[in-house]
């Protein structure tokens, strides 16, 4: 590999890196260009030389957020029990955040950016559920648990409802993996 590839994907992985920063602290509408490009030490031109606009940035951050498992692995064997665990260990109070679930929740009012996110929720963590899942209705089913992992995150994570933010772990993660249960075995 020349130099100059070399020199190309690291500043393309300099600008990546701060995209995702900015848009899961900001949004979409709110994460600038300009600001990006600072955060990556570049110029604004740079950031349209190598991704064509600010849209084709965040899909690639999208991308780039939702491609690792994070609630979701890729065992089908004990996968409720796996999941309840996970999204109770996670959305724990002093958890790390989860950047994907927060860019989401950022960018979600624009239209743009909420059919880029859509797109990468069911092309990542979608599909990889599904794939976990016999049966009918497969792809139904994994966003049903989507929709718990989401709605569990925001009212623990980030409101803070006492009853869910109070919970124990371990009591939690018992009673997600009850509720996820007929959506993994139907």
């Amino acid at each position: 590999m020349s130099v100059h590839r070399r020199d190309a994907d690291a500043t393309r992985e300099k600008i990546l890196a701060a995209a995702v920063v900015e848009f899961t602290e900001h949004g979409y509408a709110r994460a600038g260009v300009r600001q990006i490009a600072e955060r990556a030490g570049v110029t604004a031109m740079m950031i349209n030389r190598y991704f064509g606009s600010k849209q084709g940035l965040f899909a690639e951050a999208v991308h780039r957020s939702f491609a690792p498992p994070t609630i979701v692995g890729d065992e089908r064997r004990g996968l409720p029990d796996a999941f309840g665990h996970a999204l109770a260990e996670r959305t724990a109070p002093g958890a790390e955040r989860l950047d994907p679930f927060l860019l989401m929740l950022r960018s979600a009012a624009d239209p743009e950016a909420a059919e880029i996110v859509r797109e990468g929720i069911e092309t990542h963590v979608g599909a990889r559920f599904a794939a976990l899942l016999d049966g009918p209705d497969a792809e139904v089913r994994a966003q049903l648990g989507l929709a718990l992992a989401a709605g569990t995150w925001l009212l623990r994570a980030v409101i803070g409802t006492g009853a869910l933010a109070g919970a124990g772990n371990d009591r939690l993660a018992d009673l997600l993996s009850g509720m996820l249960q007929p959506v993994v075995e139907p």
